[in-house]
């Protein structure tokens, strides 16, 4: 029998629903206008009459960043930065939260404060620059994924989430003769796949959406992301756009915003696709990891 709800209850379930629906807007909204203006008559976009849904359908915009070379280029080079920059970060955060979550480990609480300093400082910009240009990783594919192959927050994250599991598994296996990597890989790796869809979701997308350090340690534009070229679309003129799309100076002043929006449903597109497959590890890993101590 379904439990009778109070007034208050009520007048509290309208209240979320009415909220959660305002915030379903205006998540989707810039989105959905995105989409639009990416799809509509020129005319109409220069008119500025596109709200909701396209006016005068038009593919013109795909078909320019179809015919780019640049933008396959900068689709495959982010695909090998999200899959082995991702691989690096999962490695480094579990080979340094494994250690920190065993009680018998003598230096965990040495590490954890150095590990805790650098969440609140840092070299800052210009030194990280120079040690940078120093090293034989600049300007190649490895000078934005070792320098940020571990983020300190989510080694906590994954820490206490190891914690969660009980010690009654590890000192079996130890008693069966199990040395502790041994333990990490068969054990605590494949009890903790909610935490790793976590930690590839979050890597995954912080490597999809990087531009900066591109820009900064990569002189070869043959080695950048798709969020540079994105970057370049975005900010660049009519006459720098004409020639870095390859096509005449009039198309773009015609196409010149469709063209932006589409290159920029292009850049999301892939994350969005990939996020409803790892929605229900996300939830589960964050909750466990955040909360449980």
């Amino acid at each position: 029998m379904p439990i009778k709800k109070t007034l208050g209850e009520k007048v509290f379930d309208t209240c979320n629903i009415i909220l959660m629906c305002f915030v379903i807007v205006i998540t989707l909204y810039p989105l959905l206008y995105v989409i639009s203006m990416s799809m509509s008559n020129p005319i109409e976009a220069i008119k500025g009459t596109v709200y909701f849904y396209p006016k005068g359908l038009d593919f013109t915009a795909y078909k320019m960043i179809i015919q780019s070379e640049d933008i396959y280029k900068g689709y495959l080079n982010s695909i090998f930065y999200a899959t082995v920059g991702t691989a690096v970060n999962i490695i480094m955060t579990v080979l340094a939260a494994y250690p920190l979550s065993r009680r018998e480990f003598s230096l965990r609480k040495f590490f954890t404060i150095m590990i805790v300093f650098t969440m609140f400082f840092s070299g800052g910009l210009i030194p990280t620059y120079i040690l940078m240009t120093k090293l034989p990783i600049f300007n190649t594919r490895w000078a934005i994924i070792l320098p940020v192959a571990v983020d300190s927050f989510l080694i906590f994250v994954t820490r206490t989430y190891f914690n969660t599991i009980p010690e009654s598994l590890q000192e079996s296996a130890k008693i069966d003769g199990a040395n502790d990597f041994r333990i990490l890989i068969q054990i605590m790796f494949p009890l903790s796949l909610p935490m790793m869809a976590v930690l590839a979701l979050f890597y995954a997308v912080s490597h999809w959406n990087s531009y900066f350090l591109s820009i900064l340690y990569q002189t070869d534009a043959s080695l950048h992301p798709i969020q540079v070229f994105l970057y370049r679309i975005v900010s660049q003129r009519n006459n720098q756009f004409a020639r870095q799309m390859g096509v005449d100076l009039g198309v773009i002043a015609a196409y010149g915003i469709q063209v932006r929006y589409a290159v920029i449903v292009a850049v999301v597109l892939p994350i969005v696709c990939v996020y409803p497959f790892l929605q229900k590890y996300f939830v589960k890993g964050v909750m466990i990891g955040a909360i449980k101590g």
